[in-house]
């Protein structure tokens, strides 16, 4: 071999080497940088650790609050309001009533039909209207014209000789915003959210200018009973289950109430009620405790929300806000490692990634994760990922998911735990007797919101911690049972519960 040979060989070994070296480098950072995006998923993992002893603790904690809200005003998170509704309809009843909900940009009003027999479906009719935005803004008069226009267009449309023949009609009327409630049919408007913001409408009575709006079309209608959608879940599982104690909203937003004692609400001595007990909407979304588990994305992403310090609990098992904890985590892999290409710019706006598309991602149960790879590309500009990066993101979603929905488990004990009804014992034991035996109460806690009813995953994290919580013996007596339409159906019912003029109405002496 010639040295030109020579040349030629020790220059392609040489070549050889630099490009194994290459090649070689190149996998070791590969393996460096999959072993960062590992890293921010195990913190996560870490941070989101909700096992059963932690979640024992938030149930105290819910527990304690919850006494505290009864004891004072402001002596809680939990505001722990008064409903003034103290009792439901016992499924006898017979008549027809309405319902008004209005609680984000549509409205809906409903004609509800009960036939005297709880375990018969209700027959309803449901007319949904959008508001226009510019009223939203605008003034108290314009919205409640608008609504009561609705309504009494609804009102006409009755096929029944004898509804047209009824003088007065009775009406529920389901308000979700933020409200003081004075009596079972009147509430004062304490601020506005969901992008309404009507200023002489704060610091009024919503039901007062409702009916001055009906008053005005000419429509006889009296509002009956002025409720939040957790209130009307309640009576509409009631309606269906006397059993039932409790109710929960797990969607959008989150909130619960309860069946309370009367004696039990020391912050209004002197609470007369015929049945001796009370609705209490406790407002749960602001709960907070150490015992949470918090992490740096949830501190971040209190800090950037329009209500800093505020609906910590909310914002740690909602609907709003759980896309966008995945999209934080997924941001900062983006940033610590390489496995996602260039950083996008689309993980930099906040809420892009909204719950729906997380559920979608961690639900897609196809081979190669078509689904997760689709909405990384669309929604937020990250293409060709590969399978098992994809894998990570699911990952992601499955750990914010398990820890919101163990959380609210811990939530629902919580209150049952106030009541008596956990097996640990109380004012209230969680056993009756019969006879000279005893057994564990049935108790059943009305879920609404799809959050819950419509994301399985979610829905399975929650049964199965809210049974590792109350053990073997008690959670078979406790049933989570869904309820649909609770804020149209059941504003009905509370109406109807408080229609008539032998009912006698709850009093503060």
């Amino acid at each position: 071999m010639g040295k030109v040979g020579v040349g030629l060989a020790v220059g392609c070994a040489a070549a050889a080497c630099l490009i194994a070296a290459v090649v070689v480098g190149r996998r070791v950072r590969r393996r460096r940088t999959w072993k960062r995006a590992v890293v921010v998923l195990e913190e996560l993992d870490q941070g989101c650790g909700a096992e059963v002893g932690r979640l024992r603790q938030v149930v105290d904690a819910m527990a304690v609050e919850m006494h505290a809200g009864l004891a004072s005003e402001g002596g809680s998170k939990l505001k722990m309001l008064l409903t003034f509704v103290d009792s439901f309809l016992n499924g006898s009843e017979k008549g027809t009533y309405y319902a008004l909900d209005l609680g984000s940009t549509n409205f809906r009003v409903l004609r509800v039909q009960l036939g005297g027999n709880s375990s018969a479906l209700l027959e309803h009719e449901v007319e949904r209207k959008p508001i226009p935005q510019h009223l939203m803004t605008s003034t108290s008069e314009d919205l409640f014209d608008f609504i009561a226009s609705s309504l009494n267009e609804f009102v006409e449309k009755e096929g029944d000789p004898e509804l047209s023949s009824v003088k007065r009609r009775e009406l529920g009327f389901t308000f979700s915003f933020p409200v003081k409630q004075t009596s079972v049919s009147s509430g004062i408007l304490i601020k506005w959210t969901k992008g309404f913001s009507i200023e002489n409408l704060v610091g009024k009575d919503v039901s007062e200018c409702l009916e001055q709006a009906m008053s005005k079309r000419g429509l006889d209608m009296r509002v009956a009973a002025l409720v939040n959608d957790t209130v009307g879940t309640l009576a509409l599982g009631h309606y269906h289950d006397e059993d039932t104690v409790a109710a929960v909203i797990i969607g959008t937003g989150t909130n619960a109430c309860y069946l309370e004692r009367a004696d039990a609400i020391i912050k209004s001595q002197g609470l007369l009620t015929t049945s001796g007990g009370m609705v209490i909407n406790m407002e749960w979304g602001n709960f907070w405790s150490t015992h949470l588990p918090r992490t740096s994305y949830d501190v971040d992403l209190d800090a950037d929300s329009p209500n800093p310090n505020d609906q910590s609990f909310e914002k740690m098992i909602s609907g709003m806000y759980l896309g966008d904890i995945v999209r934080r985590v997924i941001l900062r892999m983006s940033q610590e490692s390489d496995v996602f290409g260039p950083v996008s710019s689309r993980l930099s706006v906040p809420f892009i990634l909204r719950t729906p598309l997380m559920v979608a991602m961690h639900e897609d149960d196809s081979p190669d994760l078509r689904e997760v790879a689709r909405i990384l590309n669309d929604v937020l500009e990250i293409p060709d990922v590969p399978l098992k990066v994809r894998k990570l993101v699911v990952n992601v979603c499955d750990v914010v998911t398990r820890r919101a929905a163990r959380l609210a488990a811990a939530g629902i004990v919580g209150i049952l735990k106030k009541i008596g009804r956990d097996g640990s014992g109380g004012v209230t034991s969680a056993r009756i007797k019969t006879g000279s035996q005893s057994k564990i109460r049935r108790t059943v806690v009305a879920i609404e919101g799809g959050l819950y009813t419509s994301y399985s995953m979610f829905r399975e994290y929650l049964n199965e911690a809210v049974a590792e919580i109350l053990g073997e013996e008690v959670s078979p007596h406790v049933i989570l049972k869904v309820t649909e339409d609770g804020s149209g159906i059941g504003a009905a019912l509370v109406a109807a519960s408080n229609s008539s003029p032998s009912v006698d109405s709850v009093q503060l002496l």
